[in-house]
């Protein structure tokens, strides 16, 4: 089983946020898997697919800073590793729309993933961090993260959530090395 999180903050306010892109890589992959079921456990929504593996869908519900309080419980029922949890986020270090793949590591500043290491001490999940690019000057970052993409940013976002969700079908298939090879050129 494979547990794929896509990380973000619940509510209509930021469902379209530059900070909800993971929520929204998530949903690209529950359209072309065509699940629809959704339901509520340990503070996430969750939908479960059935291929070759199992894939569990999560959205947490905690809000991006305490991320780390529904995947932990949600791991532990589930008897997942953390090497076979992906975790979908944004990143500001990243020209808007480019895609890198990690291994392990820090949070590099993300609050999402800083929750998710403090609550479970591990540090080997799978990030598929998506460019949002940083914002322009004089801008607030909380104000930027939480705002909604530009008309021209639309279709460069859309391409990149399909990249993330492609990114994510080829670690579930083929493995991490295979997908960081294919999705960190450019």
């Amino acid at each position: 089983m494979k547990i794929i999180v896509g990380l973000g903050n619940p509510g209509q306010e930021y469902c379209a946020s530059r900070h909800n892109i993971g929520f929204l890589a998530v949903d690209k992959l529950a359209e072309r898997w065509g699940v629809a079921s959704w339901r509520e456990r340990y503070n996430a929504l969750v939908a479960e697919y059935r291929g070759d593996e199992t894939v569990l869908l999560v959205k947490p519900q905690t809000y991006m800073n305490l991320s780390g309080r529904a995947v932990v419980p949600l791991a532990a029922f589930y008897k997942v590793p953390y090497e076979d949890i992906i975790v979908i986020y944004d990143d500001l270090d990243l020209p808007t729309g480019r895609l890198r793949l990690r291994l392990k590591g820090g949070s590099g500043g993300h609050r999402g993933i800083e929750s998710l290491l403090y609550e479970s001490g591990k540090d080997e999940f799978t990030r598929i961090r998506i460019g949002i690019g940083r914002p322009p000057q004089g801008w607030e970052t909380a104000n930027y993260v939480l705002g909604r993409f530009s008309q021209e940013e639309a279709p460069v976002i859309e391409l990149a959530i399909a990249k993330a969700a492609d990114a994510v079908e080829c670690v579930v298939k083929e493995g991490f090395a295979k997908a960081m090879n294919k999705f960190n050129k450019g």
